[in-house]
């Protein structure tokens, strides 16, 4: 176990993107979920992500960094957890057309040194069907250890969750002069109610958002005060990039 990963975890800035208006997940619910802890020299963020195969997590495009290590298996990011299985990852596959700019493409894969070991704490969540729909009105999921608050740089020490509604594309209109302005309907997901006031934040970028037991979004990008809808990356347009790109790097 890395002690020097977890002392780091309290002075971690923000990434692009905790959860707001949710409560804490019962432990190890989600065996899923990965943390990432990040290096950009000697800075360091963090984000979430989820394993889809033993040695591969998903995460967003803006999640890179020199140096990335997956925590998996943790309900308390700050506690030494016997559950907790600290991986480094080998190799960063962020979408060849990720635009920082605009957010569009914004998904990776990370290829881990080492597979996972699958028990009832660390697990693998299904991926959707290519190109699949996830009508407006269906109530999701998502997680994370990111901020609770657009009013304190305070991030959670313990996985957050809330249900969030899938909302239509024109919900996250498209004005020029608007936060949605590049919004687009292909590659990006609508989601959260306004008046319910739940909604991911900044530290939960990479995180799933999940919608009958598949991983339908990843968390992307929002207002800067975590107010609902944010925009998550519509995994089913990109299920022939990740499953040639898994294929690809697998031995």
């Amino acid at each position: 176990m890395d002690q020097h990963l977890f002392s780091l975890r309290y002075f971690l800035p923000q990434s692009e993107q905790g959860i707001i208006g949710g409560h804490e997940a019962q432990p190890h619910s989600r065996p899923y979920m990965a943390y990432l802890a990040i290096w950009h020299g000697n800075n360091s963020s963090f984000c979430g992500g989820f394993l889809v195969a033993k040695n591969f997590v998903l995460t967003a495009a803006h999640c890179n960094g020199d140096k990335i290590i997956v925590v998996l298996g943790a309900h308390n990011i700050t506690k030494n957890e016997s559950s907790q299985q600290v991986i480094p990852v080998r190799c960063q596959h962020p979408h060849q057309d990720y635009d920082k700019e605009s957010h569009n493409n914004d998904i990776m894969l990370l290829e881990l040194e080492s597979k996972a070991s699958l028990n009832g704490d660390v697990g693998l969540i299904p991926l959707p069907v290519a190109h699949q729909q996830m009508p407006p009105g269906n109530v999701c999921s998502v997680a994370g250890w990111g901020r609770t608050s657009a009013y304190n740089n305070l991030s959670s020490d313990t996985l957050q969750e809330a249900d969030v509604e899938v909302m239509p594309d024109s919900a996250c209109p498209r004005n020029r002069r608007g936060i949605y302005h590049d919004y687009n309907p292909s590659t990006m997901m609508c989601v959260g109610k306004k008046e319910k006031g739940k909604s991911s934040f900044k530290g939960d970028s990479g995180g799933p958002l999940v919608c009958q037991q598949t991983a339908q979004g990843i968390v992307s990008w929002g207002s800067e005060m975590g107010t609902p809808p944010a925009v998550y990356t519509r995994v089913s347009t990109f299920i022939p990039w990740i499953r040639k790109t898994m294929r690809m790097l697998q031995p």
